[in-house]
């Protein structure tokens, strides 16, 4: 069943892996759907047409998330075109596989900026037509690196645990106005972060899943559908660890 029939979504980061994933399913549900990208015009080019090719109407804009005044003119700009959005899904994230000793204080303020800053002035932007309309859902992609002691690089684990206190917060604030806001927080994928891991720490990853693997894309993006939608109208200020049982 399409879940997402007639709804409007904005995916930031939507280029990539999981954000290109959560692109294409929201467009198999239903949903209308733009995304924003970075840098690399040829995956977001790919990403439009593949979504595209779903038969939903698919918007594309390069846009850094963490800056304020390209994030309002997507949300001005989708405000024209759909006249509003019902969807937003807070994806666009950075990390470095570093240790601690090793990171600098640019790359710390880097990885906040935009992991935290970015979220922040989406949502704020998004919150604003979602207020007027009295409805609305916002999905904060966290990590379990966010939400348990495992060892991760400092600033990316920092940047995700703000999430889960930003999630929290707001969907406190907004739920008078009819919005639901929930973090969805994966364990190791297919690609990212899980990817880059030394071999040993890996393994010793694998050997507490309780499905012996990493996960995929796909799943994480069907259960963000499922969250965006009328099935978990009862969700909200919620963090879904999604890690496969570790």
């Amino acid at each position: 069943m399409k879940l997402l029939v007639g709804r409007r979504a904005l995916v930031t980061g939507g280029s990539r892996g999981l954000g290109r994933a959560i692109v294409l399913a929201l467009a198999r549900h239903g949903a209308r759907v733009a995304f924003t990208y970075a840098r690399n015009e040829e995956a977001a080019e790919r990403t439009r047409q593949d979504a595209t090719a779903l038969g939903v109407e698919v918007l594309c804009y390069r846009a850094d998330a963490a800056d304020s005044p390209a994030t309002e003119a997507v949300v001005r700009s989708l405000e024209s075109a759909w006249d509003g959005l019902d969807v937003l899904v807070n994806n666009a994230a950075i990390t470095q596989n570093l240790p601690l000793a090793l990171l600098e204080e640019e790359d710390f303020d880097r990885v906040m900026r935009v992991n935290v800053k970015g979220p922040f002035l989406t949502s704020r932007a998004v919150l604003r037509t979602m207020i007027r309309r009295k409805s609305g859902v916002i999905i904060n992609i966290g990590s379990l690196a966010g939400a348990r002691m495992i060892e991760a690089p400092i600033h990316y684990t920092t940047s995700k645990a703000a999430l889960i206190g930003m999630t929290e917060a707001m969907a406190k604030e907004v739920a008078r106005h009819g919005i639901r806001v929930v973090c969805l927080a994966p364990g190791l994928l297919e690609d990212g972060l899980g990817r880059n891991l030394p071999e040993h720490r890996l393994t010793d990853y694998l050997k507490h899943n309780a499905l012996g693997r990493v996960g995929t894309f796909e799943e994480v993006a069907e259960v963000c559908a499922l969250l965006a939608s009328s099935r978990s109208s009862y969700v909200s200020g919620e963090t879904l660890v999604m890690d496969g049982g570790v």
